[in-house]
């Protein structure tokens, strides 16, 4: 298994905390980074190959994670067009590196408790972090499932038959692949600046993704500084777990 961290983005609401460095280089808590909290947890869970996508800042991005000293083995793919493009197109050029193999996928502003890691890797088919005990948000990710939990619809529009989800996902080379596939056929149509989730709604029905349903465990994107500061104070229910 191989882990996609989406680092291309440019984190333009975290205001001047990413006007010099990318956004996963945010400090959480005692000057533990974003990014460096995730390839430690990594690590930690037995994972070895890290592929990361970059933006701006690609530089300092890479040599902070060389830096860091934890026996993984990366692979970078910088994003050129991250002005103009979304992680779609990240995702693309990340192909080459991802073939036939399990991936954990994350986006890279993500933070999650080590449990919450612990649990989607365990799942034995694909999956895709998500509380069913948290409320909708009304313009982050939801995703909309049936009766046996199987996910039919990603995306931020969707409220019916629908749970808060989480871009965590732990994907069977076969999920993965159809996936894959379908994101081709959207950046060779020119569709390189929307989710790439909308090209998973394409073949949802090909797909065995699952909700893998954490609960209370805390995982959260981190968007704004009204983001960031909630993160920080809810500490307790991330640090050392």
């Amino acid at each position: 298994m191989k882990a996609l961290i989406l680092n291309s983005g440019r984190g333009t609401r975290l205001g001047g905390l990413t006007e010099h460095q990318p956004k996963a280089l945010t400090e959480l808590e005692n000057g533990e980074t974003i990014l460096g909290r995730q390839l430690r947890l990594l690590s930690q869970a037995g994972l070895r190959e890290v592929v990361i996508t970059t933006g701006p800042f690609a530089e300092a991005l890479e040599e902070y994670v060389r830096a860091q000293g934890l026996g993984l083995s990366y692979a970078f793919v910088p994003n050129p067009a991250y002005m103009s493009t979304n992680y779609i197109w990240s995702m693309e050029l990340a192909g080459d590196a991802l073939r036939d193999t399990d991936l954990l996928l994350m986006h890279g502003d993500l933070v999650f408790a080590r449990e919450v890691l612990r649990k989607v890797l365990a799942q034995q088919r694909s999956v895709m972090a998500v509380s069913s005990t948290a409320a909708l948000p009304e313009k982050d990710f939801k995703a909309v499932l049936d009766d046996e939990g199987r996910i039919g619809k990603i995306g931020i529009e969707f409220f019916e038959s629908a749970v808060a989800a989480q871009p965590l996902y732990k994907l069977r080379a076969a999920d993965w692949q159809v996936w894959q596939e379908s994101i081709h056929r959207f950046v060779q149509t020119g569709q390189k600046n929307c989710y790439a989730e909308i090209a998973f709604n394409e073949i949802a029905g090909r797909c065995e993704l699952y909700a893998c349903d954490i609960r209370d465990m805390f995982c959260r994107e981190i968007d704004t500084l009204e983001d960031l500061t909630e993160v920080r104070k809810e500490r307790e229910l991330w640090m050392d777990r």
